[in-house]
């Protein structure tokens, strides 16, 4: 028993630093446990109730095992078998009770919180109506209020209530912003989901697809950007501004013949890829080239990250849907020119 002992002390170290390691697993801004919205507040407090209620129950467990082991453990020179007892009416309704109640008080605020998440506040008066759509491997987001279509960025005001209807273009993925709100499918059965978020902090807040959904599946995030009123009411100015196309005419006609085919800028172009109005105001390129815009770690010049995705896309996001640009017939060169134009097509807002 002293050896087993001994083993378990030697262990005991090494559990505690695993435990150390693994509570480090994970990133500060896509973190439940930073709320920044009431959605988010009242997930964060349903999180703290349930872990309270585990570890109440690991103590009491714990103590009662610890109570027993001693009291009734088998005494030096003691021969005779225990009296064995079989059936308490009493303990059995405490020990019924007691797990049945700590149930009731989780499920409670769990079920109002659920169905307060998910209630459609589409026609509610004053929201920001926004609807969202997941593709492979991006998302959409289009302001029927103003006519605005964007990708990649979700812009909002701060102390403004925003009501999504979440829809997919293909597969199943789940929209999840940890910061402000927890996930909802995006159902590829027609379904529309609804939430509902907001935020009196002015930010950037990141947000993933967090269902799997292919082989780009931990690349598919995006942005969420609280503003100022006035900043977003500038926004939606710069946003429905007419298209400026790149000055070079012959380049410009073979931008407009093969990437507005799919894509828009301004008034211009497709709808079946990322709109790219703006796109070199935004902080990231395709959604996970981090962008120095705002001096992250690890990001590039917005030039340097459009190169990198227009050179080899599929290299940047495996099984996306983006023809290679050389494949289309451009060059190098043009390539290069591509970048800088988009790169210099930003939004004052």
């Amino acid at each position: 028993m002293m050896k087993r002992w001994q083993a378990l002390k030697r262990l005991l170290p090494l559990l505690a630093m695993f435990s150390l390691l693994l509570s480090g697993c994970g990133r500060e801004d896509l973190s439940v446990l930073n709320p920044q919205g009431p959605v988010a507040d009242g997930q964060l407090g349903l999180i703290k109730l349930s872990i309270s209620i585990m570890i109440l129950v690991v103590i009491v467990v714990f103590a009662i095992a610890a109570y027993v082991l001693v009291k009734f453990r088998r005494r030096p020179g003691q021969k005779e078998m225990p009296v064995q007892v079989e059936g308490n009416h009493k303990l059995e309704i405490i020990w019924t009770a007691i797990p049945l109640l700590l149930v009731i008080v989780l499920a409670v605020p769990t079920i109002q919180q659920v169905f307060a998440s998910g209630e459609d506040k589409w026609k509610q008066e004053g929201v920001l109506q926004v609807e969202v759509t997941g593709h492979q491997f991006w998302w959409e987001f289009n302001y029927p209020q103003y006519d605005v279509t964007t990708a990649q960025e979700l812009l909002m005001p701060v102390g403004r209530e925003v009501a999504l209807q979440l829809k997919t273009a293909d597969v199943l993925h789940s929209f999840w912003v940890p910061s402000l709100a927890g996930k909802t499918d995006t159902n590829p059965d027609g379904t529309i989901n609804h939430m509902s978020f907001s935020t009196e902090k002015p930010g950037t807040y990141i947000g993933k697809c967090a269902e799997l959904c292919g082989p780009s599946h931990g690349y598919m995030e995006f942005r969420v950007k609280a503003v100022e009123a006035d900043a977003f009411d500038r926004w939606v100015e710069s946003t429905k501004a007419p298209a400026v196309l790149p000055e070079d005419t012959q380049l410009a006609e073979k931008f407009k013949t093969n990437c507005l085919s799919c894509h828009a800028v301004g008034d211009q172009g497709g709808f079946t890829g990322p709109n790219l109005t703006g796109i070199g105001s935004r902080e990231t390129v395709a959604g996970i080239l981090l962008n120095d815009s705002n001096g992250a770690k690890g990001s590039s010049p917005v030039k340097d990250n459009l190169v990198q995705w227009l050179q080899d896309p599929q290299e940047v996001k495996p099984n996306n849907t983006m023809p290679d640009p050389k494949d289309l017939g451009f060059t190098d060169e043009e390539i290069e020119q591509i970048a800088e134009y988009l790169a210099n097509y930003k939004l004052d807002y």
